[in-house]
């Protein structure tokens, strides 16, 4: 290797911060940042870098001279292997003081605009187990460790079921215990594996694209009910009755049994029939007093206690006294709609997504709710003067967009409308921040509120609350 291409070791330096994708943050000699996946602030350790930009490193800790206060011992044995909890090796408190630190720099530094304090974040009570949907990948290839490659024996098994290596779409980490969703979550995802091991049912190989088994998806709501549903990349009727019943029999507490046959190039169930087997074909979430039919395909949020949290934030932000017209933007399945709907005169809720507001009509009718209304379409298209005409001039704005942010011509049509308050709900401060500086100009930021919807993480939401200068 030449010189030029060398990549630095860098001996020695103290990790200052956590940045982006809840990267360990040092600085090198020369100046550069360095952004490290395997550290975290307090440690200091010797860098081999993997990539070298004019204004960073990227690398990763080979060596610990000494480990960070903050530091403790994760619970899982597949942590640092499997990428789902990278912070599990840092304390909380600390996990939520950099969440926090996240926002306020985002919103200060790309947002430039004046802002109120920030009041403290919202943690979770739940540190583990609070994840309501959990999705698992089926291998013949399974990943195997460092140290069963060099012990040179041959695996007794390569088949997995799990989460994909980070960044290697085509392997499988094979999971014994995941601390994400509460059981009896473990005792499903194995007692599947194990069956289809010992019945030599055929994992799926994305590479290529063969096999029975291909993903599993679990969902347990809070009031105790359990979705279980099985893609199969292959329509065998015989091998896919012997898995079904084997679940039914073994897990009679499975609310609603579902399966999929998918053999598309991707998993993706969106545009699939779901096959109810035994059984709902949904399961029922509930929040003070709403009940939410959730089916295989319908969007809910995946922390059900913290999203509760988060919505009243929501709702307490947007300050209704029963006769605001408010518009939902981003709506979802429409739980914020319901959720604020008896604060308010009316609500508008706007979705692109044709099954969300289904279920959204579906759920208002459930709950006896009949002061909503839900449209379909895209945001930027919906949202014109002439929806506006029609169904009146907003008191209220309440937005949560995907993590790409608003598109400009809805924050246009925001401020050409200019609502007395709108409660901006985020889970990437960053885009967030994008849009707080181009409505700056007619609105001032007035209250600030993170939650924490996901321990263990660098990912966190935020309330904003905007009213008009």
């Amino acid at each position: 290797m030449s010189r030029k291409n060398r990549k630095p070791f860098i001996e020695q330096v103290e990790v200052i911060d956590a940045g982006a994708k809840g990267k360990g943050v040092a600085k090198a000699p020369d100046g550069r940042v360095i952004f490290l996946s395997n550290a975290i602030p307090g440690d200091v350790v010797d860098v081999q870098t993997t990539k070298k930009r004019k204004a960073y490193y990227e690398g990763r800790a080979v060596s610990f001279h000494r480990y960070s206060e903050k530091r403790q011992d994760p619970e899982c044995s597949h942590f640092g292997t499997c990428g789902g909890c990278k912070w599990q090796n840092m304390r909380y408190e600390e996990q939520l003081f950099y969440k926090q630190k996240e926002v306020e720099n985002n919103l200060a530094r790309l947002g430039k605009i004046d802002l109120p304090e920030t009041t403290p974040i919202i943690g979770s009570e739940q540190q583990l187990f609070y994840r309501n949907k959990m999705e698992f990948s089926f291998s013949d290839s399974r990943w195997l460790t460092r140290e069963e490659i060099e012990s040179g024996e041959t695996p007794e098994y390569r088949d997995a079921l799990g989460f994909h290596i980070p960044g290697m779409w085509d392997k499988i980490l094979d999971i014994e215990k995941c601390y994400l969703q509460e059981d009896p979550s473990n005792e499903i995802r194995r007692a599947v594996r194990d069956f289809a091991r010992k019945k030599q049912l055929d994992f799926f190989n994305p590479r290529h694209q063969t096999g029975l088994l291909r993903t599993l998806m679990i969902r347990i709501s809070s009031t105790g009910e359990i979705m279980v549903l099985i893609q199969f990349f292959e329509n065998q009727p015989s091998a896919i009755g012997l898995v079904m019943d084997f679940l039914r029999n073994e897990f009679p507490q499975i609310t609603a049994l579902l399966y999929v046959i998918n053999s598309k190039p991707n998993d993706t169930i969106y545009d699939q029939e779901v096959m109810c087997y035994h059984g709902r074909d949904h399961i029922f979430e509930e929040m003070e007093g709403l009940r939410f039919k959730i089916n295989a395909k319908s969007f809910y949020q995946t922390n059900s206690r913290q999203a509760y949290e988060l919505y009243k934030v929501t709702r307490e932000f947007a300050g209704l006294t029963g006769d605001e017209l408010v518009y939902d933007l981003y709506t979802g399945t429409g739980t914020i709609a319901q959720f604020v709907a008896k604060k308010a005169g009316k609500v508008i809720g706007v979705e692109a997504v044709p099954e969300a507001i289904e279920d959204a009509r579906s759920n208002a009718q459930l709950n006896g709710i009949g002061n909503v209304e839900f449209f379909t379409g895209d945001m930027k298209k919906v949202f014109n003067a002439g929806f506006i005409a029609q169904h009146g001039l907003p008191d209220v704005i309440i937005t949560d967009p995907p993590r790409d942010g608003m598109h400009k011509d809805v924050v246009q049509q925001i401020l050409d409308i200019a609502p007395k308050k709108v409660v901006y709900v985020s889970c990437n401060s960053a885009t967030q921040a994008r849009d707080l500086a181009l409505m700056d100009h007619r609105y001032r930021v007035t209250k600030v509120q993170p939650v924490d919807m996901f321990p263990q993480t660098h990912h966190v939401e935020n309330v904003v609350l905007l009213e008009k200068r």
